[in-house]
């Protein structure tokens, strides 16, 4: 078996017993926790208030929307710090790369902003 098989045999092992020593962990809680049944317990709890009414209610997607612009945005930090560490040794060439990048993004906040999706009420 040549070395590099033989480094991911080792990956797959060690992923085996992981997998094998949660389920016998668990599978031993399982047998040691005390189990005392209660209607209370399987109500929903929220901030220590007794729930009231349905359990089921419907959220709008401007809530998503505006997370996911947030992560999307977030990402773009990501990307510009490792930028910014290195701007000398990428010249030039860089700065005009990360202008279009900062660019797209900026056109797509525009967009957002345009359709009213950074309003939150």
């Amino acid at each position: 078996m040549s070395p590099f098989l033989r480094s991911y045999l080792t990956v797959v092992w060690f992923g085996l017993a992981a997998f094998l020593l949660g389920g016998l962990l668990l599978w031993l809680a399982s047998l040691l926790r005390p189990v005392k049944p209660n209607p209370e317990k399987v109500l929903a709890y929220e901030s220590g208030v007794n729930p009231v009414g349905e359990g089921w209610s419907q959220s709008q997607i401007r809530y998503y929307v505006f997370a996911l612009l947030f992560v999307v945005f977030d990402v773009e930090a990501v990307f510009l710090f490792p930028w910014a560490t290195q701007l000398e040794r990428y010249g030039s060439f860089g700065l005009i790369e990360m202008g279009v990048f900062v660019a797209v993004l900026l056109l797509g906040l525009v967009y957002a902003w345009r359709k009213g999706v950074l309003r939150w009420v």
